[in-house]
């Protein structure tokens, strides 16, 4: 489900970008629907994921709200 999500964001993304006319065309079409692109995407998406609930743990710990 993930990387549907993602693929659609980088779809709008990429649009955005040409609409402004900081891409081409070319090239918006190739972020839109290359599936390394999106692959990396959805890594970097868990890893920030992770680091956000560590981040989390860390704090609550550190302030007494974990239990």
């Amino acid at each position: 489900m993930t990387s549907v999500l993602i693929r659609i964001a980088l779809r709008y993304l990429a649009a955005a970008l040409v609409a402004r006319g900081l891409f081409s065309p070319e090239i918006g079409g190739l972020l839109s629907s290359d599936p390394d692109i999106s692959m990396m995407l959805e890594i970097a998406a868990g890893a920030l994921i992770g680091l956000c609930a560590e981040t989390w743990y860390y704090l609550a710990s550190r302030l007494g709200w974990a239990r």
